[in-house]
């Protein structure tokens, strides 16, 4: 028993009661005080006139921390007179009842009946000291309660850097242990480890304060923290915890299992009584190592610069062979006498055989239009009145210019052999609906016209950057911030073993690795910059292969290709600033643009008079972009926005097929149903004929097959990723018209030059190791952020970069690849005039 003084003891328990049981606690006729020992249990009980109160005392080291450990276990359950545990220390007290009571979602409760809290350790400045605390046992139950107290010692409280420590947490008994940064270390990663995904747990870095907020309500007021099932990483950096140059890794294991995927489990309805969990248990692995170094962060920005500036001193070197090359040739053909407009653009020579001398181009054409409903074809006669031969691929003359006499006129044939038509020359209809039709019949708008139209298509790419990016810079900072400030790392999706921290960025090696983008976006820009002055030197040299030869060169879909691949670097940097589902469409919005640009350029090449304006084209993909925003925000599992979205993708894959098929020759208008009609009736019922247009018709058709496939495969499924879906339908379409070109081509009789063909392997190859790295999948936000952990990994690339880096550096070298080969491609025809190249 105690004397006079005991009330002096038990002044802090005051705040801790409500004033009506202050006064009966003062009335309270018996308090025991007991001389504790460590690592001994006391079984003992308390009731409304009884307080137990017990005094331990410990040596501290300001060497060496020591974690002390309170264990207590009620034996008899009564949630409605809980006992009261106060642990008054030097400079903190922690008080908790038991049963301990915790609240999930929807203020759930939950009870439990062993609690063990870990008593925060205060510093001390002196090299030995011998510190007192005092544990209160107390209830207003009026009969006794029994109860188990055990305070014992922490075994490898304090963390060693590099070795592993097992340990076992609960919801109520969480752990925490103390790590020191060595002097020669400033920065850590933290790596908590389990067998068993459940129950979900978190983990956080608090700085060496009084109190430690390590129960599952109130591990989230400081410091960092992440939830987590199997895996769980955080970097430390000694700058954030500078004061006392060490931390806490706090563990605790939460009521629920929602945050981390998991199932809800059971709640009774009706009266608001809290549910007995029993023993949710975890077993973790926790180790401590060091983090990279800054030359790390040299090496891997001297790599990324070392890997894509190389490609620039590729690039001056060819062009400075290309010169000397062009030079010694040109020399050579002044010694020989020869004229120099028979060399190409690039200073290649192409020497053909002369196949059909005379052939006029326009034979064996056949006329076809939509609105005449005709799909009859009548051959031209030649001066014996007798009927040609059908016109194929093969029977076009590919001679380079220099051979053959400049044509002042696209027919050979003398006009005095027949009767003129002046609608032959001028009306579209006439024109766009024959059978054969060749580059010289969709190249006849005047070229100044043409070049301000495809030069809008950069400087709205260029406006469209800049109006969209600012604001998405303005947002991501706007995340990382709330994410440094907050502490939760589950709003990012990293792959947190391979985050190196920069500054105020939680990974900076993902953003390093866009680099590359936007450096080879830059040097395509300067290529292409480079192959409009000499194209443009050429015109004012009135080359005749400029004027007339070869696929017209029109540059303005090149540059928006290129700044398209710059603005996708910038874009998926601002992305993995902070990679989630709310902004992933961030990433993703100019990868629609890269591949409509690139497809919109295939259809150019051969198509120059009626490819789409840039403005119709941007609103296309203005359109698609917001298809994207919705399906994030509604397409999840929304079955009527996804039959919305399939009819939808299926009409436009109709009309765009309609359009490309009649050359645009057709009218959307009231009468379209009636002449479909009429069209199925002769061509099918009446005289059985096949399409007029073989190719397009086969080439529309796959396309047909595909997006229908993709648009029930989304009805079906519904993915959840719906914005790489809308990507993987531009990959697949954009896949299917590049196939179909090659073989075009070469069924043409054209052939592909080395350069290309050297251009279409590497890129090929380069994009299976680039899409072999996407697909290891290292972090998904269509998981929770605990589950998404689980395929985190380390670097593998000098300690810094991870896959995902890889992949970066590997795609945007084959974007590059892709671009020189939609740039290269038709070098071939550079000395064909365009009456002899097909369009297909």
């Amino acid at each position: 028993m105690l004397g006079p003084a005991w009330p002096c003891l038990l002044l802090p328990l005051l705040p801790l009661l409500p004033p009506a049981s202050a006064e009966a606690f003062w009335e309270a006729k018996n308090v025991s005080q007991k001389e504790g020992k460590f690592e001994v249990a006391y079984t003992d009980s308390v009731n409304s006139e009884l307080v137990n109160i017990y005094s331990f005392n410990h040596t501290v080291t300001r060497n060496r921390t020591e974690g002390v450990r309170v264990s207590v276990n009620v034996l008899s359950k009564r949630p409605e007179a809980p006992v009261l545990f106060v642990v008054r220390q030097k400079e903190a007290v922690v008080s908790f009842q038991v049963p301990l009571i915790l609240r999930g979602l929807f203020q759930r409760k939950y009870l439990y009946q062993d609690v063990g809290r870990t008593l925060c350790q205060p510093p001390t400045k002196r090299e030995v000291e011998l510190q007192n605390f005092f544990v209160d046992v107390s209830t207003l139950a009026p009969s006794n309660t029994a109860y188990q107290l055990r305070i014992s010692r922490v075994k490898n409280f304090v963390l060693r850097t590099g070795e592993l420590f097992n340990f076992n947490t609960t919801a109520a008994q969480p752990q925490f242990f103390k790590y020191e940064f060595p002097p020669d270390v400033d920065s850590v990663i933290v790596k908590v480890t389990s067998q068993t995904a459940f129950p979900c747990s978190v983990i956080s870095v608090q700085d060496v304060l009084c109190p430690v907020y390590d129960l599952d309500n109130n591990v989230a007021f400081i410091g960092m923290y992440q939830t987590m099932t199997k895996k769980a990483a955080i970097t430390v950096q000694r700058k954030d915890f500078s004061r006392s140059n060490s931390f806490y890794v706090v563990v605790v294991v939460k009521t629920e299992d929602q945050a981390c995927g998991g199932a809800l489990h059971y709640y009774p309805l009706g009266e608001d009584k809290p549910v007995d969990q029993g023993h949710r248990q975890k077993t973790l692995s926790v180790v401590v190592s060091p983090a990279v170094t800054s030359e790390a962060y040299v090496r891997g920005v001297l790599l990324c610069l070392g890997i894509f500036l190389s490609f620039y001193l590729l690039t001056v070197l060819l062009a400075c062979w290309e010169n000397w090359r062009q030079r010694k040739r040109g020399l050579q053909l002044t010694l020989d006498g020869h004229c120099s407009e028979s060399d190409s653009l690039l200073g290649h020579h192409r020497v053909m055989p002369d196949c059909f001398p005379g052939c006029s181009p326009y034979e064996g054409y056949s006329y076809g239009s939509f609105e005449n409903c005709s799909s009859s074809t009548e051959g031209l006669l030649d001066s014996s009145g007798t009927a040609d031969v059908p016109y194929t691929y093969a029977d076009r003359s590919l001679e380079p210019l220099g051979t053959r006499p400049r044509l002042e006129s696209l027919s050979s044939v003398e006009e005095d052999d027949y009767d003129t038509l002046t609608d032959i020359e001028s009306d579209k209809n006439v024109i766009r609906t024959k059978q054969y039709l060749y580059v010289a019949d969709l190249a006849r708008k005047d070229k100044r016209v043409l070049r301000k139209k495809y030069q809008i298509y950069f400087w709205n790419i260029a406006t469209i950057a800049v109006f969209y990016a600012l604001p998405v810079v303005q947002l991501v900072i706007t995340y990382q911030t709330v994410v440094n400030v907050t502490g939760n790392q589950d709003i990012c999706y990293y792959n947190f073993l391979c985050a190196h921290p920069l500054g105020n960025l939680s990974a900076f090696n993902n953003i390093l690795s866009n680099l590359g983008y936007i450096l080879l976006g830059l040097l395509f820009l300067l290529i292409i910059l480079q192959r409009e002055i000499n194209y443009n030197r050429a015109l004012l040299q009135s080359n005749l292969q400029a004027l007339e030869c070869g696929i017209p060169k029109h540059f303005g879909l090149f540059y928006a290709m290129g700044t398209a691949l710059m603005m996708e670097g910038l874009l998926s940097a601002c992305y993995h600033v902070c990679p989630n589902y709310t902004n992933f469409q961030f990433d993703t919005s100019f990868m629609y643009m890269i591949a409509g640009l690139c497809m919109l350029k295939l259809y150019q090449k051969r198509h120059p008079d009626i490819n789409a304006s840039a403005y119709s084209a941007y609103a296309c993909l203005a359109i698609v972009i917001f298809f994207s925003v919705l399906g994030v925000v509604f397409g999840k599992g929304n079955t009527a926005f996804w039959i919305v979205f399939s009819v939808i993708h299926i009409t436009a894959t109709l009309l765009l097929s309609t359009q490309l098929y009649y050359m645009g020759r057709w009218k959307l208008d009231s009468g379209i149903f009636r002449r479909i009609l009429y069209v199925l009736y002769t061509d099918c019922f009446r005289q059985c004929s096949g399409p007029l247009y073989v190719d397009r018709m086969v080439l529309l058709v796959m396309g047909n097959i595909i997006n229908w496939s993709l648009a029930a495969y989304g009805l079906i499924i519904r993915p959840n990723d719906f914005a790489s879906y809308l990507l993987v339908i531009g990959i697949c379409n954009l896949l299917l018209y590049f196939a179909f070109y090659i073989i075009m081509k070469l069924r043409s009789g054209e052939r592909i030059k080395l350069i290309p063909v050297l251009c279409i392997v590497t890129t090929s190859v380069v994009w299976g190791f680039a899409l072999y790295f996407f697909f290891q999948g290292l972090s998904t936000w269509q998981k929770t952020p605990a589950e998404s952990r689980e395929h985190n990994r380390d670097c593998i690339l000098l300690d810094f970069f991870d896959d995902h880096d890889i992949w970066h550096f590997l795609s945007s070298i084959a974007m590059f690849g892709s671009f020189l080969v939609l740039l290269t491609l038709d070098d071939d025809l550079d000395t064909v005039q365009r009456d002899k190249i097909y369009v297909f």
